[in-house]
């Protein structure tokens, strides 16, 4: 069966729990939901660049 239920998600956060503790685990979320967002914006960025780029008539 494909996909992740509750209880593997309940046993990855518990081995994440005891690697890293409970000290550096919102650091670690934290971190993570930056570097995503920052893709997030870069991925937009790029289409609106390559829309302009379209619409300039780009010659590469």
């Amino acid at each position: 069966m494909p996909g992740l239920g509750f209880a593997e998600l309940v046993v990855i956060l518990l081995l994440a729990l005891l690697l890293f503790g409970a000290d550096r685990l919102p650091k670690i979320a934290r971190s993570m939901g930056n570097a995503i967002t920052e893709f997030k914006k870069g991925m937009q960025s790029g289409s609106e660049s390559d829309k302009l780029d379209v619409k300039d008539g780009d010659k590469r």
